[in-house]
């Protein structure tokens, strides 16, 4: 499993080459390593079997094609916004297709895998950005509360709008 420590060692190593121009063959060979380590972490195997479980379900692939047919008549709803006659009801029934496929456990389990995978991706860009500077900016996937429509938003709905 690929820890803090070694994403740490492998920065540091990284850095003792500031004094000498930058080969740029080093650090493409560098970054692949990084990339083999990230691949072979427990997390990245974890997310890898989850998603297999996840795409061979029948009962989650029905539900996921419920799922989208049902977000594309949202779709079409949203674009009058909340003054469509069918608004409110097409994006009940998003939410609550989209609750029935969360208690799925293989479902949840991907989920959760899935996070843990972004989190060691988003370590990883900042145990790299901050070797360079520590006001290097890193983006994260996380959504901010009440971020509104498009962004998930308060319907949670990631559709891109909800009125």
């Amino acid at each position: 499993m690929l820890t803090l420590d070694q994403l740490k060692s492998a920065a540091s190593d990284a850095q003792d080459g500031r004094g000498t121009s930058l080969d740029m063959g080093a650090l493409l060979l560098r970054a692949y390593e990084l990339g083999d380590m990230i691949n072979a972490s427990a997390p990245v195997a974890d997310y890898l079997y989850w998603k297999a479980v996840v795409s061979e379900d029948e009962a989650v692939q029905a539900l996921a094609a419920r799922f989208r047919k049902a977000k594309e008549l949202f779709a079409d709803c949203e674009r009058f916004g909340r003054f469509h006659p069918d608004y409110h009801e097409a994006k009940d029934k998003v939410k609550a297709l989209e609750a029935e496929l969360d208690a799925l456990p293989s479902v949840s389990r991907f989920k959760a895998a899935e996070r843990e995978v972004d989190e060691l991706l988003h370590e990883t860009a900042q145990l790299i950005a901050y070797a360079v500077s520590e006001t290097v900016k890193v983006p994260g996937n996380e959504r901010a509360a009440g971020g509104g429509c498009g962004s998930g938003g308060s319907c949670s709905c990631g559709s891109g709008g909800c009125g």
